[in-house]
């Protein structure tokens, strides 16, 4: 089956673990909890028709203001990876941080047309195209940053996933003093909008097959991706970045892609991985950089996942395997909490606002620990605060 995005609802749709198992990732792996048709997820489980304007990411948990600016930038030393015949990767990213102070326009979710772009291919009825553009969330618009220079984490999201679906974990960083890059990875989602009004759809997901060797190959188009944003950041923003505190993470192939990114780049001092194959293995010599894998209990608790069971003893450094209970891949994002909203069952038991928290709270406490140098016991002992939380290591 080809990983084009079928015509599934929205929440199955954008929850698909991109190889979750070798043996799967040509699959919709939907198993048994496929959720309403798009003809009735726009009623809540009472049967009350949700506007549109009542989805909202819950408000992030820090004490600081937040603002969001959308950067396009042109990597003109490569083609695309994808599209050999388009002679610069271009991006978009999304980037947070903490504002100098509250108040402005709301910054977008995202905009109209990728809205449409994604119901379309979900083969969504009966809803409004601009339904997902109307998703509120608190940072403010091109707002002016706070004054001093903040550690950098920065994020990629999974594939198929645009880089809204990590909005939740990004905010909340952001309103705890951190800057946060989000990077759109071109070709590679349903829809990159740009500036000029261009709008590049999922080549990637034509590819076939999806084997190990693909899933590689956006690993390391994911590194290539990752350094170039922190070159393009750090020279547009010298004031605002210490370049002595970078860290990256991400969901899925985004969080997988980080053992990439951290062997490539020496500015990174520390790698997140949720809920991904590791589709980049650690290799035998070791990765010595702090190192957090976080993931569903199903999926990824020791013998579930072959490939996180091989890169455990090669991660030499600090590090730290925990698993959810109730979890599913889409737990862990914007998804989950935006089907929950819509009263969409997306298969998961620990209700969708509670995977967020845990979520960002795990996250907050490994950057605050390796990029801040600030004791977190939370780290040490996860289910004292969350019983959902295993600590395999």
């Amino acid at each position: 089956m080809s990983h084009r995005i079928g015509r599934l609802a929205l929440a199955v749709l954008l929850a698909l673990p991109a190889a979750a198992s070798w043996a799967s990732t040509s699959q919709a792996a939907v198993g048994n909890h496929v959720p309403a048709s798009w003809t009735s997820t726009s009623e809540a489980a009472d049967g009350n028709r949700v506007p549109a304007s009542a989805l909202r990411i819950p408000k992030p948990t820090g004490k600081l203001p937040v603002g969001m600016t959308s950067l396009h930038l042109k990597d003109t030393s490569r083609p695309d990876p994808w599209v050999p015949s388009v002679k610069a990767r271009e991006l978009m990213v999304s980037l947070w941080y903490p504002a100098a102070k509250a108040g402005g326009a709301r910054a977008p979710y995202m905009t109209v047309k990728e809205s449409e772009l994604t119901l379309k291919e979900a083969g969504a009825s009966g809803v409004p195209g601009d339904l997902l553009s109307k998703t509120r969330i608190d940072a403010v618009k091109d707002a002016r940053p706070a004054k001093g220079r903040l550690p950098l984490v920065v994020l990629s999201p999974g594939f198929t996933k645009p880089r809204y679906s990590l909005t939740g974990l990004a905010e909340d960083l952001a309103s705890r003093g951190y800057a946060v890059a989000v990077i759109g990875h071109t070709y590679e989602n349903v829809a990159t909008s740009f500036p000029d009004g261009r709008v590049a759809e999922c080549v990637a997901c034509e590819v076939e097959p999806k084997n190990p060797a693909f899933f590689a190959k956006v690993g390391q188009i994911r590194a290539a991706d990752v350094t170039f944003v922190l070159d393009s950041v750090l020279a547009r923003y010298p004031k605002l970045i210490d370049r002595s505190r970078i860290a990256m993470g991400g969901h899925s192939v985004g969080g997988a892609s980080s053992v990439a990114a951290l062997l490539k780049d020496s500015r990174l001092r520390a790698g997140m991985n949720i809920d991904g194959t590791a589709v980049v293995p650690v290799p035998s010599g070791g990765l010595a950089k702090p190192y957090l894998l976080l993931g569903s209990e199903a999926k990824h608790s020791p013998g579930k996942d072959p490939t996180w069971d091989q890169s455990w003893p090669n991660l030499t450094g600090w590090k730290r395997w925990f698993v959810v209970t109730g979890t599913e891949h889409a737990s862990f994002t914007d998804i989950s909490v935006l089907s929950e909203q819509l009263g969409i069952d997306d298969g998961a038991d620990l209700p969708a606002t509670r995977s967020l928290e845990i979520t960002r709270r795990i996250v907050a406490a490994f950057y605050d620990l390796h990029l801040r140098g600030k004791p977190q016991p939370l780290l040490n002992d996860p289910a004292s605060r969350y019983p959902e939380v295993k600590s395999v290591g």
